[in-house]
């Protein structure tokens, strides 16, 4: 029996009927698939009942993706890379109408997410990313401008991505058991509004103001943007917090700081 290595953030999906709660978000027959983590592949099996076009398997533990190449070799539509998906360059991979499932290790998945928002080209290939997290953490993805989990990580989600709470899932459906509830959030690419040459400048700001989240702004955007430039940010009031600024002016922030 293969023991999950704590080291990996291993916590086994094994509850059937929110395996298919899952993969009811979206359609997944003829289309081309990218599961990252998956474990022993209980997901796995599942998607490959609904016929997809092609599926990708990204899994960094080298016991459990020789595993899956010796269970799925004689599907040659599916191919398994054993790889660190935050070193691997997953954009290279994902081929026009593709759906992306992760059942994410607890301790990565926020990069895992922020490593998909930076991608170079936008919009993606993707249709659907549809992904678990450990509640704590999909409280702040989905947090809402006006709510305690509003934060840097919703800012810089909102950015390029529709987001949709779709449900939580019990601790009982892992083994082993996680001490915290999970969440299953939905996903699909925004149009660009705000079109920033670079996402990372966006996490910059957002880090810089949100590092003395309890200060007014006013010192902190001096260090970033002219007076000039200050005076260009309509509804702009220099003495709130970072959580008292919308989404689209730390956008718009960034715009000009692009500017130089």
């Amino acid at each position: 029996m293969k023991f999950p290595k704590k080291s990996l953030g291993q916590n086994f999906l094994i509850d059937k009927n929110i395996i298919k709660k899952i993969l009811k978000l979206a359609e997944i027959k003829g289309k081309h698939i990218i599961e990252i983590g998956p474990g022993k592949g209980a997901l796995t099996d599942e998607i490959i009942k609904r016929e997809p076009e092609s599926l990708s398997i990204i899994e960094k533990d080298l016991e459990l993706s020789e595993a899956l190449k010796k269970r799925y070799k004689k599907h040659t539509h599916i191919k398994i890379y054993n790889h660190d998906v935050l070193k691997f360059d997953l954009e290279k991979i994902i081929k026009k109408k593709t759906i992306i499932f992760g059942n994410l290790p607890y301790n990565i998945s926020s990069q895992i997410l922020v490593k998909i928002i930076k991608f170079k080209k936008w919009p993606p290939n993707f249709l659907d990313l549809i992904f678990m997290f450990q509640k704590e953490l999909g409280e702040k993805i989905v947090g809402k401008f006006g709510t305690k989990n509003y934060g840097r990580l919703s800012i810089l989600s909102n950015l390029r991505l529709k987001i949709e709470k779709k449900f939580l899932v019990s601790s009982s459906c892992f083994w082993p058991k996680p001490k915290v509830l999970s969440m299953v959030i939905h996903f699909s690419p925004k149009k660009i509004i705000f079109d920033l040459k670079n996402v990372y400048k966006l996490e910059k700001i957002t880090k810089i103001f949100f590092s003395n989240k309890r200060k007014m702004i006013n010192k902190n955007i001096k260090k970033i943007l002219s007076q000039e430039k200050i005076n260009m940010i309509s509804k702009l009031n220099l003495n709130c917090r970072p959580s008292e600024i919308n989404p689209e002016i730390y956008y718009k922030i960034t715009e000009l700081y692009e500017e130089g």
